[in-house]
């Protein structure tokens, strides 16, 4: 089964920090760009990241820009995102996503993402 699965998430304090993973089954992440999104409550999912292949650049949302930063492990796979600094509104539900191509052009359309993870929570209380 193709398959995209986020963990890491869970409760922490203001300034506290996470690291989000993002595994993949059945398919591989090497060749493909891959982006992290969150939706919290009563809000529109917002994309927050991306990350190339070969990790050769990164963009980032002002909103998390200097505070989280994204990486990936090919050997495993999988793609991170170290989340520091954390704040009440960055909590939501965090998803990865990988993009059908290496680059991160138009990195926030999200019809641009093929799979998806169901998600990981994140709460940050103050």
């Amino acid at each position: 089964q193709r398959q995209l699965v986020e963990s890491g998430g869970g409760l922490v304090h203001t300034g506290g920090s996470l690291r989000l993973s993002c595994a993949a089954s059945g398919l591989t992440l090497d060749y493909y760009a891959i982006g992290w999104f969150r939706q919290a409550p009563g809000k529109e999912r917002e994309a927050i990241s991306c990350i190339t292949t070969s990790s050769i650049s990164a963009d980032y949302a002002d909103s998390v820009k200097g505070r989280f930063t994204i990486s990936r492990d090919s050997t495993k796979n999988t793609v991170y995102l170290q989340m520091n600094d954390l704040r009440p509104e960055d909590t939501a539900v965090y998803y990865c996503a990988r993009a059908p191509r290496n680059h991160c052009l138009a990195w926030r359309s999200e019809a641009r993402y093929d799979y998806w993870g169901p998600g990981t929570q994140v709460t940050v209380s103050g």
